[in-house]
């Protein structure tokens, strides 16, 4: 995915996006949804939880903007732009810098209370603020992503190989998946890297 590097210099500084920005400000929503249609349907195809409902750029950004207004209404003029996937914003790296969640093994954000079950969102504004500070990882020894991987995308901890991830397979590539992988799918049609048992109790 080459597009990736597209930009890079907009990941890291985020006042090429906002000029005059002072602050970013990250948010997760939970996307969980009340009925599993796998659970509910084992015989059909896999779509990913995330993708059940409505478009969630759209969704999000919306609320982003409702927000940004009730910080004026707060505070008075700021300036500043919402991100949803929308733009070379380093949403991980800001998420796990606010406190957010941790990386897990499987490179996602995870989060005590929603695993990796939430899109990630920010607010870049010109208003300085109070940093809040980043949480411990809380993987410890535990490998169950990895363990429930079905294609072993994830080889070593903290490294994803694209060449072998379904949601790589099922989302970005436009040619015909490889004879190497298929028939290892397990009926997922629509997939991305979140997988059980990523949630410490403790």
């Amino acid at each position: 995915m080459s597009y990736l590097e597209n930009h890079f210099d907009k990941r890291l500084d985020p006042t090429l996006l906002v000029p005059g920005a002072k602050s970013v400000i990250s948010l997760i929503y939970n996307y969980y949804p009340e009925k599993d249609l796998t659970k509910e349907n084992p015989d059909t195809f896999k779509i990913a939880k995330y993708a059940y409902g409505e478009d969630y750029h759209q969704v999000i950004k919306d609320k982003l903007k409702i927000f940004l207004e009730r910080i004026r209404e707060e505070v008075g003029q700021v300036e500043g732009r919402a991100f949803v996937d929308s733009a070379p914003v380093h949403e991980r790296a800001w998420a796990k810098k606010s406190g957010l969640g941790w990386t897990g093994k499987n490179s996602l954000l995870l989060n005590r209370s929603m695993g990796s079950f939430f899109f990630l969102a920010e607010l870049i504004i010109d208003l300085e603020l109070e940093p809040d500070a980043p949480i411990k990882d809380y993987c410890g020894t535990c490998t169950a992503c990895m363990d429930a991987c079905p294609t072993n995308a994830i080889p070593e901890p903290y490294v994803v190989d694209g060449s072998k991830c379904i949601s790589y397979f099922t989302i970005e590539l436009k040619e015909e998946i490889p004879a190497s992988v298929k028939g290892k799918f397990e009926n997922w049609i629509f997939w991305m890297r979140y997988l059980p048992g990523c949630v410490p109790l403790e």
